[in-house]
């Protein structure tokens, strides 16, 4: 059936006003922060070497089944692993490294030799660590209450300082309200951002961001702004 003229006007007229609507509706929801990332359909590898209970659980079982761990699996394949020696780093480019448990010396030296060849890392040394933990005090597999620095940070000219204050506090980072407790700063040879919370360097021919603190990744929701600023920086890094 043909329409009149009139009716194919009409039609048109409606499309527009829709496309009107539909980027208003954009533009006051790029208001209030960033949209959330979107799964990947093409996952990229993502190693991760953490002391936290987001891939096992606080009684090391597999499945803890937490926000974190949902947020990274949407985009990233994700394979843990508990050292940093040059045959769990190798063949593979980009590393989150969630506040983690000391690495020995020539695991630190294989590390920095990865990144110096291309590797992209994300490092969270939380210098007061408020997560809590079912493990009693001194047990090996307790996250650590500070990050276990031997040396890296001042390998790559960067100091890490405790927090002037302590407890829950958030800020604004790239338009994302993260929600941080006890947060330090970093001071060095970096980039620095956010009154050193974050540190993004150049190391050789890599990308090293590091984070002055690890509790935010106890967000309750996939979604919240705390996981998509890590998500963001992990995109970020991989893509430069």
């Amino acid at each position: 059936m043909i329409r009149p003229a009139g009716g194919i006007r009409l039609w048109a007229a409606l499309i527009f006003v829709a496309v009107l609507i539909g980027g208003a509706a954009v533009a006051l929801g790029n208001r209030h922060g960033p949209a959330p990332l979107l799964p990947r359909a093409d996952k990229p590898d993502l190693l991760v070497v953490t002391s936290l209970p987001i891939i096992f659980a606080d009684q090391f079982q597999l499945g803890g089944g937490s926000p974190a761990l949902t947020a990274i699996e949407r985009r990233y394949r994700v394979e843990p692993i508990n050292v940093t020696n040059a045959d769990s780093l190798k063949g593979k480019r980009l590393l989150l490294m969630a506040h983690p448990l000391a690495q020995l010396a020539e695991a630190l030296v294989d590390l920095d030799r990865w990144v110096r060849g291309g590797g992209r890392l994300v490092l969270l040394a939380d210098p007061k660590l408020d997560w809590p933990s079912d493990r009693p005090l001194g047990d090996r597999l307790r996250p650590p209450p500070s990050f276990a620095d031997t040396g890296l940070l001042q390998h790559w000219r960067l100091t890490l300082y405790a927090p002037d204050k302590a407890g829950p506090t958030d800020r604004k980072v790239d338009g994302r309200v993260v929600a941080l407790s006890s947060p330090g700063a970093l001071s060095g040879a970096c980039g620095l951002k956010r009154d050193g919370l974050l540190a993004r360097c150049t190391i050789g021919r890599g990308k090293a961001t590091i984070i002055a603190d690890a509790d935010f990744l106890r967000a309750d929701s996939p979604d919240s702004d705390s996981l998509q600023f890590l998500l963001a920086e992990l995109d970020r890094i991989e893509r430069n």
